[in-house]
Order: C-alpha cells, then sequence, then structure tokens
C-alpha cells in the first residue's frame, strides 16, 4: 500500500513537471510568435500562459513539498506558502494585462493587419499543447493535479477564441477582430484574477471558508446526544482546502473520560463531514464560567 501511494504522489509530481514545461516553452513561442505576426490577440494569450506557467512552476514545488511535515515555525506545514504564490502570480497576470489593454484599445480604433496564417498556426499549437497538457492532469488523482487542469482548460479556450477570429480574418478582412479577441482575453483574465484575489485575502484575514456555513456546524454539533450548547467557534482556512475548527463544547452533565473520548470522535466525524479537516474540541461542564465565551 505503502509503495502504491509513493506511486501516486511520484506521478502526481511528474505530471505537473510535464505540464509546467509545456507550458513554459510554448509561451516562449507564443511571445516570439505574437511579435512577428503582429497579433495582440496571440500576445495577450502569452501573457495569460506565462501566469500559467508561473502558477503550475509553484504547483509543481508544492506538490513535492506537501507531504513534509510540520516545524516549530510552521506548525500547520507548508500549505499557506501557496497562497503567496497565488498572490505574486495575481500581480504579474494584472500588470501584463493592463500592458496589453494599453496597446490594444488603440489598435481597435485603428487597427493593423496580423499576419492571420501565423496566427492560424499558433492556435492550433495552442489547443494540441495545453490540450495535451489538460489531458495529461486529468487522469490524475490529486486535488491539485485537477485544479491546475481546470486551469489549463481555460488556457484552450483562449485559443479556440483565437484560432475562431483568425479563421474569420483569413476570409474577411477584418484587421479589428484582433485587437478585439485581445481586449477579451485580457477582461476574462482580469475578472478571474479579482476573484482569485478576493478569495486568497480572505483567507489570510481568516474569514471563514465559502463552502463551510457556520449555521450548519452548530446545528450538526448541537443535535449529538450529551451537548448542550456552543460557544467560542472559531472557523477558518490554512490554505482554501484544509479548513480548521475551534469549538466550545458545553455537556448536558458531566461525563466520565471514555464517554468523553466517544463524544469527541463522533463530533470530529460530524465535523469531516461538513468539510472541516481539523478541529480542536474543548468540553465544558453545564455551571462551569467559561472566560472565552464572549472573547471575540
Amino acid at each position: 500500500m505503502h509503495d502504491h501511494n509513493h506511486t501516486h504522489h511520484n506521478q502526481d509530481v511528474e505530471n505537473i513537471q510535464m505540464a509546467f514545461f509545456l507550458n513554459f516553452f510554448f509561451t516562449i513561442i507564443e511571445i516570439v510568435g505574437g511579435m512577428l505576426t503582429n497579433s495582440v490577440a496571440i500576445l495577450s494569450d502569452a501573457v495569460h500562459d506565462l501566469g500559467d506557467s508561473f502558477s503550475l512552476g509553484l504547483s509543481w514545488y508544492f506538490q513535492k513539498i506537501a507531504k513534509r511535515p510540520r516545524t516549530k515555525n510552521y506548525t500547520y506545514g507548508y500549505k499557506r506558502f501557496s497562497l503567496m504564490g497565488a498572490i505574486i502570480n495575481s500581480v504579474i497576470l494584472v500588470v501584463g494585462s493592463v500592458l496589453i489593454l494599453m496597446n490594444a484599445i488603440p489598435r481597435l480604433f485603428n487597427p493593423q493587419q496580423p499576419d492571420v496564417k501565423g496566427m492560424l498556426l499558433l492556435a492550433v499549437l495552442g489547443v494540441v499543447v495545453n490540450g495535451a497538457a489538460m489531458l495529461r492532469l486529468r487522469r490524475g488523482h490529486s486535488l491539485n493535479e485537477k485544479v491546475v487542469s481546470l486551469h489549463l482548460l481555460e488556457d484552450v479556450l483562449g485559443w479556440l477564441s483565437v484560432l475562431v477570429g483568425a479563421g474569420i480574418m483569413y476570409f474577411v478582412d477584418a484587421p479589428f477582430i484582433d485587437p478585439l479577441l485581445s481586449i477579451g482575453i485580457s477582461a476574462f483574465i482580469l475578472f478571474n484574477v479579482y476573484r482569485n484575489i478576493r478569495r486568497s485575502l480572505r483567507i489570510i484575514l481568516q474569514g471563514s471558508p465559502d463552502l463551510v456555513s457556520i449555521d450548519e456546524v452548530e446545528k450538526t454539533v448541537m443535535a449529538i446526544e450529551n451537548v448542550h450548547s456552543v460557544h467560542d467557534l472559531h472557523i477558518w482556512s490554512v490554505d482554501g482546502e484544509y479548513n480548521v475548527l475551534t469549538i466550545h463544547v458545553v455537556l448536558s452533565a458531566p461525563l466520565p473520560m471514555a464517554k468523553l473520548h466517544s463524544l469527541k470522535t463522533e463530533l470530529r466525524e460530524k465535523l469531516l463531514s461538513l468539510d472541516i479537516q481539523h478541529s480542536t474540541i474543548e468540553f465544558e461542564a453545564p455551571d462551569e464560567d467559561c472566560e472565552m465565551e464572549e472573547c471575540c
């Protein structure tokens, strides 16, 4: 069983590594190709793919260190380091997209004819390369692989739009389509960056996870036998996937240690079903005065 899991872990790393190198080398081809074809749409997608290459590089790195044990300095492990990478990546995408928009918007009013045949060739390559990386990762087992594969699906859709736009320009004299595609791709990137930054900041500021309902948690805990009430309930996420909870549970009546152990096990199982992976539970007697009840 250990060898089987170890093989899967290595396969995860190899899949993301392969996707990173495919994406990075193709990004270089895009930048050169975008300049040679005079296409701001391709340069826009190059900016997107550069950001994706950075994301893939970070995913590759974090996949390798994900199983490192926690340390005295990082008691929850290294999971939150990925947020720092996400924010850096978002800044890169914002700067790149703004630069592209500064070039694309004037071209919308004064269109320049791109090399349509070169655009078609690069668009086909873009669909093939990003599609191959996406399919490789979709066959993976880890959540990390599946999330990155969805990111690559966005790239495939972006290249399909460039392919359609270049196809139209091949038969119709409509050079304004190129900057229009560029603006559309850049707007799509900025919208997703906004969502990612908002989500990352919420995690850093220890907001409750989007997919975990505090009301549902309270209702679930209160429904368990021997539980009278709850307070000092806090829920946050380490990295957007690994959720943590601390709670004070007031008992209906004092219980022996063996019963408390059973109750704690039942509570943790119920909380795990609500997508809370790490729970710290403190029991209190019915008449106990808790200083933490209204502390925050």
